[in-house]
């Protein structure tokens, strides 16, 4: 695949005439980034792939929102996690199943998922994630999947680096007990 250069892509999408182009080369350049992004956040293939479907389809319709001040992927990225994190919402408000449940229903969709290349390990460090609150899964993933900056992490989803720092130390506090009581 090749790679563009940001500057060339945010050009295109900046101009009504080449916005078409400017938005498939974006699609092509940052969907398999995106896409990890998403999946760990939602944890199922087909999931992942929704509500990816959904963020490039809300980029394209917010596109005169896009004004060419933040790096295109930073933007794209941000519209990806906000996606996942209304997603996850929305499913816990659908499930009507308790805590317990819904702890081993995340390792059972995941162990079914034929995307799924995980260990019973990497289940369970799935199932610990799938417990967090959403802000804190949110952060966790994004650290330590991603390895994003708090920065970075700062700009994308609009709070302070210390917030975020004490969301991922409680996150992995929580992480660690859930490994522990799993023993």
């Amino acid at each position: 695949m090749d790679k563009y250069d940001d500057q060339y892509i945010k050009d295109l999408l900046l101009k009504a005439e080449t916005q078409h182009k400017g938005f498939e080369l974006l699609v092509k350049q940052y969907s398999e980034q995106l896409y990890w992004q998403v999946r760990r956040i939602v944890m199922t293939h087909e999931d992942a792939n929704d509500v990816l479907q959904n963020a490039f389809i809300k980029a394209w319709n917010g596109l005169e929102s896009f004004h060419g001040d933040a790096k295109i992927f930073t933007w794209i990225s941000r519209i990806a996690i906000n996606e996942s994190i209304d997603f996850v919402r929305r499913q816990k408000n659908l499930a009507a199943i308790s805590a317990d449940d819904e702890d081993s229903h995340v390792a059972n969709t995941l162990m079914a998922d034929e995307f799924f290349d995980g260990n019973e390990t990497e289940a369970l460090l799935q199932e610990a994630i799938a417990s967090l609150p959403e802000v804190q899964r949110t952060v966790f993933t994004l650290r330590y999947f991603e390895e994003m900056k708090y920065s970075e992490m700062s700009q994308r989803l609009k709070t302070s680096e210390g917030s975020l720092k004490a969301s991922y130390h409680i996150a992995v506090k929580k992480i660690s007990e859930f490994f522990k009581s799993h023993d």
